[in-house]
């Protein structure tokens, strides 16, 4: 039964996969994570992002995307909620660039854990890039008509395949030369990251929905 709907949950991955590679708000998370706090605390993070992306596989199966997509007024919240986010995450980084707060070691408290994957699914979830490339896989169709039995393989597949790809820009930022190199220059990082989150949650208040 599961190949009959492989070929559907295949191109759905394949769209996904297009979204993850694709450089966005959640990787400049990651990577302003990587930069302060080490590799645990930016594999925590994109765990988060990879639960978000897991929320919008479960919503997108059970039709809600859809009506979502119907919802003008939904989007407008749904828009609205990101850009403040990400005008939030600029503030901490412009505040850095003021004020640089110590940098921490790679192995970091299940508490700090805990706070940076809630951040990195709060801004999936909120993140409408992220919700397009979902519209885009319920508008292919076919992975709502499967059977509920084989549905977990298609949103267990879409958290491994976010958490592989967030997961491994993760591994590359934390890295011991990388991160040498962006906390060398880490006031310039840090006001790029914040012009960067500026610019997009710019664009996505002037945005046609």
């Amino acid at each position: 039964m599961l190949w009959d709907y492989l070929p559907q949950f295949m191109l759905a991955w394949s769209i996904q996969l297009v979204g993850v590679v694709s450089p966005g708000p959640s990787v400049m998370l990651i990577l302003g994570v990587a930069m302060e706090r080490g590799r645990g605390s930016a594999l925590g993070t994109a765990f988060g992002v990879a639960c978000g992306s897991m929320t919008l596989s479960i919503a997108t199966v059970l039709g809600l995307s859809i009506v979502f997509a119907k919802l003008a007024y939904a989007m407008e919240i749904v828009r609205f909620l990101g850009a403040g986010y990400l005008f939030f995450l600029a503030l901490k980084s412009f505040a850095k660039v003021v004020n640089p707060p110590p940098l921490k070691a790679a192995a970091s408290a299940p508490g700090s854990l805990r706070r940076q994957a809630a951040a990195g699914y709060i801004l999936q979830v909120s993140n409408p890039k992220a919700i397009l490339f979902w519209l885009a896989i319920a508008g292919v169709g076919g992975v709502g008509d499967a059977p509920a039995a084989i549905i977990p393989v298609f949103v267990l597949g879409s958290f491994l395949l976010s958490f592989a790809g967030h997961g491994a820009y993760a591994l590359l930022l934390s890295s011991g030369v990388v991160r040498a190199g962006l906390t060398r220059f880490r006031r310039v990082v840090e006001a790029t990251l914040g012009g960067f989150f500026i610019f997009a949650g710019v664009k996505l208040l002037t945005a046609k929905v």
